[in-house]
């Protein structure tokens, strides 16, 4: 049994030797000088080498293709990571180009008021039982700045300072029910006093002591008058959202919403300006006369 295996062992190895001797030897031998051996061979070789030639390039193909495909997704990998970046560094100056906008728009406000004021920045907002707060920091801790002075944005009035802690202070919302300032309608010089209707559910303001004969409709923009030197003139309050004329009493009912968004608020400004001081100075030329 093991010469038997030894000697198909042998044979096998020799046919694997001489199959590809024969078919290379009709292969290249001259076409006039074949035998009917060498064209046999040469018709049973022609369609494994045809086959073989298929396979190869089969393979080949394939091979370049896979190959291809991973230097694309490569490619697209490291073109990926790159617009990444490219979209973050956007973001970043469109941030950029956002607050310094609003700075600009801060400054160009300051530059509007007469009275002496310093900047803030927002770092967080608070509801409490009594009292709807906004938690400022000043750009500038040196400054005094005490309870009572009023807090403008360059969308409007924010409110008034509540209590200060060194730098740290807390802003009384223009909504908080103990908020109150005069104000004129812009579109007609009606005068009204805004006071805040501390609903903590909604930003809403009511406007007070409005005659019943004044007119006055939705979409009207308040204005602080600047009466009682408390906050500088004209300065955007609330639009008014409801009008209801009563047909008896001295006025009607208004309500209106407030022009800062609360909710987006960022940087405000603080008026330098003490209440007391203001209304001596109003005093004085009444002296005079």
């Amino acid at each position: 049994m093991g010469s038997f295996r030894r000697y198909r062992d042998i044979a096998i190895v020799v046919l694997l030797l001489a199959v590809p001797f024969f078919f290379l030897r009709a292969s290249i031998r001259d076409p006039g000088e074949t035998n009917a051996i060498d064209r046999a061979i040469l018709r049973l070789a022609t369609p494994i080498q045809h086959g073989s030639a298929a396979l190869a390039r089969g393979l080949s193909n394939l091979i370049g293709d896979y190959v291809y495909l991973v230097d694309v997704k490569a490619d697209n990998d490291k073109l990926a990571y790159e617009n990444a970046q490219l979209q973050s560094k956007l973001r970043e100056l469109q941030r950029a180009e956002s607050e310094n906008r609003r700075l600009r728009q801060l400054l160009g406000l300051r530059d509007t008021i007469a009275a002496e004021s310093v900047s803030a920045l927002v770092v967080g907002k608070d509801t409490t039982e009594y009292f709807r707060v906004v938690n400022v920091t000043l750009d500038n801790p040196g400054v005094a700045v005490a309870p009572n002075m009023p807090v403008i944005s360059v969308q409007g009035a924010v409110g008034k300072v509540l209590r200060v802690a060194g730098d740290k202070i807390d802003v009384m919302l223009a909504v908080d029910s103990g908020f109150g300032v005069d104000v004129v309608i812009e579109r007609t010089g009606a005068r009204g006093f805004v006071r805040g209707i501390g609903d903590r559910s909604r930003y809403s303001v009511r406007v007070e002591y409005v005659q019943r004969t004044d007119e006055v409709d939705v979409g009207d923009l308040l204005l602080t008058s600047g009466f009682g030197c408390h906050f500088p003139k004209a300065v955007p309050v609330a639009r008014v959202t409801k009008v209801i004329k009563r047909d008896f009493g001295m006025y009607q009912t208004v309500e209106a919403e407030p022009t800062v968004d609360f909710s987006r608020l960022e940087e405000v400004l603080i008026v330098l300006s003490d209440p007391r001081d203001c209304e001596s100075k109003t005093r004085k030329p009444r002296a005079q006369r």
